[in-house]
């Protein structure tokens, strides 16, 4: 089964999980950034990783999502909330829409991950009635954020992808 993994990563967050996915993959997987467009003819199983932009995958990661056909495929992201919010949720159900319907769905993992700190900064510049106001609890979620994707993270994704794998070979 040959395998490609595709990401998009804006502060390092995604391309780090990336890495650690393509550890437990078989040898001979693939990894690329989505900026290559790399082709997926030959591949049965393409796992797509995104930073989240918004609420959704980033851009050039949503289009490349929705050009995939006839895969076996699994998704995985980073964003600054929590994983477990109900934001998070939201992005992985706008996430699998993205997936053509002609792909057999895997799978997904979701993790926090830093916030770009130009975004932080600009967003310490908005006044109290600002409905993206850093509050204290917002200031706790960005430095938490800054410290992840973390060992476990990490060690999550690849078990998560275990299981994909397991799938997409049918055991």
């Amino acid at each position: 089964m040959k395998t490609m993994i595709v990401y998009s990563s804006k502060t390092g967050n995604t391309k780090k999980v990336a890495e650690a996915i393509l550890e437990v993959m078989p040898e001979g997987t693939f990894i690329h950034s989505v900026s290559e467009q790399p082709a997926l003819e030959d591949c049965d199983l393409v796992i797509l990783g995104c930073w989240i932009d918004k609420g959704n995958a980033d851009a050039a990661m949503k289009e490349y999502i929705q050009g995939v056909k006839d895969k076996k495929v699994a998704l995985f992201a980073t964003l600054g909330a929590y994983p477990d919010s109900p934001h998070a949720g939201k992005v992985i159900e706008r996430l699998k829409q993205l997936v053509d319907a002609s792909n057999e769905y895997l799978g997904d993992f979701i993790c926090q991950g830093k916030i770009d700190p130009a975004l932080t900064e600009r967003v310490r510049q908005y006044p109290p009635d600002h409905p993206h106001y850093m509050t204290p609890e917002r200031i706790n979620r960005h430095m938490e954020a800054a410290k992840h994707p973390d060992s476990r993270d990490l060690e999550t994704a690849q078990k998560v992808f275990m299981e994909v794998l397991r799938r997409a070979e049918g055991i």
